[in-house]
């Protein structure tokens, strides 16, 4: 590094100085050093008068020389300290003279070449406008028009195509919407409503009795009492203790015992009217007193003419005999035409059911 003479930095000579200064030192220090080994190698003992004089003087330039190198090493730590700030300020000067002679270098482009280069625009299709557009159909097959209605496949009725001799609101009414019936729907339920003293009842009763006898297998028949004042309701529950008393064996011909309250209340006029009388009725079939009381009023009775009230309710029945067919058709002797009619209409709606 080189600076003009007639402008040096003002360090160089603070350093010059601070140089001749150390080198001072040095020798001061070496100078005290002789002095001392020369006091002791010289023989003890008595000192001329002329040795003597020598020998102050000598001591008091020793002893001089030793304040001086005192202050010498006093300022020694300022000195060191001096030289160290020296050389940073050295080193700088240095960096920023090799900064100010190396121009800075530009910033090198990372970018690649190719994605610095523009895109290259693809090469149009010149023939591509001078070539007529094909049009490529879908299908080739015909088109349906649009009025053509849609179809739906629904399933064949093996009844649709019979001809019934009875007819819907004529001998018999279909209910809107089909109810429930008082047995499981594993079989197609036949159900008459009946009373004891209703006289049709009675007069029904022999037919109902032979249409029994060749029941079909995958037929159910119940009957269900009607229940609409105190004296019908009394004898539907009579008909409901005599079902569970048969079921349990205390009552051994259930159908015999059927009979016997028909006939008891038309022939005999006994209408079984209070809770003594039927209890009467049970007990020439060999029905105990204690039998029959716990049935009479069990809580299966008390369900059964619940039911019975429910399903009489709903299949609209408000007269006696009616017939009601799987929840779905009703009929009765005055719409049929006489009870060999009704019971060739139950025949008959039994099948639709079956074809259903």
């Amino acid at each position: 590094m080189s600076y003009p003479a007639n402008n040096l930095p003002k360090f160089s000579v603070d350093f010059c100085v601070w140089q001749g200064a150390a080198t001072n030192h040095s020798g001061a220090m070496g100078r005290s050093r002789n002095a001392a080994r020369r006091e002791k190698t010289r023989p003890h003992g008595k000192l001329l008068a002329g040795q003597d004089t020598n020998t102050k003087g000598v001591a008091a330039a020793a002893q001089l020389e030793v304040n001086r190198n005192r202050t010498s090493m006093t300022n020694r730590p300022l000195s060191l300290a001096a030289l160290a700030i020296l050389s940073l300020l050295l080193a700088a000067c240095g960096n920023r003279q090799d900064d100010a002679a190396d121009p800075a270098q530009p910033i090198a482009d990372e970018t690649p070449a190719e994605l610095a280069a523009p895109a290259a625009e693809l090469p149009a299709d010149e023939t591509a406008a001078d070539q007529p557009l094909e049009v490529v159909e879908e299908s080739d097959a015909e088109v349906e028009p649009e009025d053509q209605p849609i179809i739906l496949a629904r399933a064949e009725n093996p009844a649709a195509g019979r001809e019934w001799q009875f007819v819907e609101g004529r001998h018999y009414v279909r209910l809107t919407p089909t109810q429930p019936t008082f047995g499981g729907a594993d079989k197609i339920e036949v159900a008459e409503f009946f009373w004891y003293g209703c006289p049709a009842c009675y007069d029904l009763e022999p037919y109902v009795t032979r249409w029994l006898e060749d029941k079909p297998a995958d037929v159910r028949f119940i009957y269900v009492p009607a229940t609409w004042n105190r004296l019908v309701a009394l004898h539907a529950r009579l008909f409901y203790a005599a079902e569970v008393l048969a079921r349990n064996g205390d009552l051994e011909d259930p159908k015999a015992f059927r009979q016997a309250v028909f006939t008891e209340y038309h022939q005999r006029r006994n209408q079984l009217a209070s809770e003594e009388a039927i209890r009467g009725l049970f007990e020439r079939f060999g029905v105990g007193a204690e039998a029959f009381d716990k049935t009479w009023e069990s809580f299966e009775v008390e369900q059964n003419l619940r039911k019975a009230s429910d399903l009489a309710r709903r299949y609209g029945v408000s007269s006696v005999p009616q017939v009601v067919v799987n929840g779905k058709y009703r009929s009765g002797a005055q719409e049929a035409g006489g009870y060999d009619a009704l019971m060739e209409v139950v025949d008959e709606l039994v099948e639709r059911e079956r074809l259903r």
